[in-house]
This record gives C-alpha cells, structure tokens and sequence, in this order.
C-alpha cells in the first residue's frame, strides 16, 4: 500500500491535509522468453534433452520449475514423455508450458559384429557360423532365431549353405540377416579308361585313377556281368566287353564319385587260323541219322571268316551256291541242272571254299553225298 500526504500552510501555521492511499495488487502471470518446445514424434534413441525455460515478471523475479513425467506403452520403446515448465512470481502468479514427446520404436535390431554375407569355401574347409552380436536403441529384450539351410541334393556336387539370423526387438521390429556360402566339392578324381586282354591278370582298379583322393572308399560294377574283391579286377573272368566300374568316396565331408570304363578284348589270343586248322567233310549222308548229315567246314569258327562255297557236280554244273555258308548243306540243289528233285543224285561231287579275309588260297576238292537218289 502507497499512502501519499500534502500539506498546506500559511504564515500563521494553519495547516490543511490530503492524503492519497494507493493499494498495488498483482494479477499478472510471468511471461516466458525462451523459445518453447512443441510437441514431437520421436525414436527411443531421438529424445531431446529437456530445454532450460527463462520467464519474466512485470512485478519482479519469476521462477521456473520442471515436472518429466512418463507413461508406459505397450512395450518398452513406445512411451509417452510429459514435460512441464512453470513460471511462478512472487505473488504465485503462474504461467505453463506443457510438451507432448510421443516416442515410438520403429526401428529394428542393428548388427554389432561384422561379417561376410557371401563366402565360398571348400567342402573341407566350410567355415564355423559366426557369433554374431546385435544390439536395439530401445530394448535389450532382443530374439533371434538362427536357421540353417542347406542346397545339397547330392554328395557329388556343389551346394549353397543358407544361414540366417531373424532378430526381434521387444515392440516387434524384424531385422533378418542371411550368408550365403558356395561349398564346393574339392576332391579331384582323374579317371582313365583302359583296355585289357581276356588272359591278363588281375589288377587294381585304382591303377587307373589318379588325384588327390583318399583310398577308404568303394568300389562298384555299374555295367557288365563281372565281381571285384575290393579293388582287384580279373579279366580272365569275364567275356569280351566293356566294364563300368564306379568308385565312391561318401564318408567325410567331401564325398564324390567317379566311374572308370574297362574294355576286356582277346586281341591278345593267338586263334589257330591257318590253312592246317579247317577241316572240311568228306562224306554226306544225308539219312537222318544225324551223322554226316551236312557238309560242314570248321576249325575256324573264332577267326571271323565268312565262308563263301560253290558246289559242282562232275560235269562242272554248279548245284549249290552260299556267300556266307553256316554249315547246312545236305544235298540239296539250287540249280535246275539236278531234274526236278531238290537233292542231288548219290555220287561225287566237287567243292570250292573261299574264307574271305582270311588270306588263306581257295580250299577244292570231292565230296561224296549219298541222298538215296
């Protein structure tokens, strides 16, 4: 309260008064200087320090408090902070400024640990999955699920190996993260195919492998009526033909597998081919007693010659032709010089033998054939 007196007097000390009486009420807030702080959306890892306000008073100091209040979401990164500045003056005149700070987790799990997302190796030498190290701005509730896939359809050929890690954070942000690794197969078989002959001994069928390879596999027959024991082949066993065999390697972690052809001939056997070895009838009886019933020419059966006859009675006439004769003459006529009847008249007659390819000199002679003619 403001009392305010004036006094009046005169030479003879009489006095007049007035007196005024002022009585100062504030009602005014204090006002804010400070630039205020608006409401924001922000990630956990956004936030704002809280701004120091400063406020004015047109009656004298103002004061300045701050009130941070939060209120839980669903999970630990989506919250709600309340901030509140209060100017306050000497007679609790008061001025507010509340900021709304939605903060909400939208961001997923990041990787710590580096480490190669493709990565090609050798099928002994694929690498240890890695200990990957994952870490969230909002939460250190953090999942992750690791799944390893793998390409192999075979043991024989190169595959992908697909791991992955899925990482979740506790508001339900998804981070995946994948390395592909390019195994390749690494164990090198050369294989070369081989002839043998059909009196050979036996041998090893690794002797016709080479590389680096280890030896604790198996052998097989994949083609050809043939038996190993082991790794031991014996071509004296077999017929004449090509053999597939197959050595597989499926312990471990390269297996493979190759196979090897083995051609078994008889170029190595001496056939008794010559002049002295054919043996050519004498007589045809042509009786049904199966003796003698044809006219036969043998000895030669494994030499491969084509045996081409003609057959001559005594005149000269040819009576029976054959380019490639398989032993089944027995009298009979192909030539109309015999009459009417297909086998020939008992008596003697005369061949012709050409074994074509063999470089052997034309076979002649007489044959008798008896036909009851």
């Amino acid at each position: 309260v403001i009392t305010r007196t004036w006094s009046l007097t005169d030479a003879c000390d009489n006095t007049t008064s007035f007196v005024q009486t002022i009585t100062v009420v504030d009602t005014t807030a204090p006002t804010f200087t400070s630039t205020l702080p608006g409401d924001i959306d922000v990630e956990c890892d956004e936030i704002p320090d809280a701004e120091e306000l400063l406020a004015i008073d047109n009656c004298g100091d103002a004061n300045v408090t701050f009130v941070e209040v939060i209120d839980n979401g669903a999970c630990v990164g989506d919250y709600i902070i309340t901030r509140t500045w209060t100017a306050t003056d000497a007679c609790d005149n008061s001025t507010v400024h509340t900021q709304i700070i939605t903060v909400q987790d939208s961001t997923p799990p990041a990787l710590v640990t580096p480490f190669d997302e493709n990565v090609t190796a050798a099928c002994d030498d694929i690498p240890e999955v890695p200990n990957l190290v994952f870490e969230d701005a909002c939460s250190t509730d953090i999942e992750v699920t690791f799944e390893e896939v793998t390409t192999q359809a075979n043991d024989f050929e190169d595959y992908e190996i697909i791991r992955t890690w899925t990482v979740v954070d506790d508001c339900g942000n998804e981070a995946i993260f994948t390395q592909n690794v390019s195994v390749e197969i690494s164990n090198v078989i050369n294989t070369f195919d081989s002839s043998f002959c059909i009196l050979d001994t036996e041998f090893d069928l690794f002797d016709l492998l080479s590389g680096d390879f280890n030896m604790n596999g198996i052998w097989s027959v994949v083609s050809g009526d043939a038996t190993i024991n082991g790794s031991m082949f014996d071509p004296s066993t077999v017929e004449v033909g090509i053999y597939t065999f197959m050595y597989s390697i499926t312990e471990g972690s390269c297996p493979t597998e190759v196979e090897v052809n083995v051609t078994i001939d008889d170029d190595c056997v001496v056939l008794a081919c010559g002049q002295d070895n054919v043996v050519i009838s004498k007589t045809v009886t042509a009786n049904g007693d199966n003796y003698n019933e044809f006219f036969t020419i043998t000895g030669v059966e494994d030499c491969g010659f084509i045996i081409e006859l003609q057959i001559f009675n005594r005149w000269g006439a040819k009576i029976f032709e054959s380019s490639n004769y398989q032993n089944n003459w027995n009298g009979n006529s192909n030539n109309s010089s015999v009459g009417s009847s297909d086998k020939v008249p008992t008596g003697t007659y005369y061949y012709v033998i050409n074994l074509r390819n063999s470089g052997l000199e034309p076979f002649a002679g007489p044959i008798y054939v008896a036909t009851d003619k």
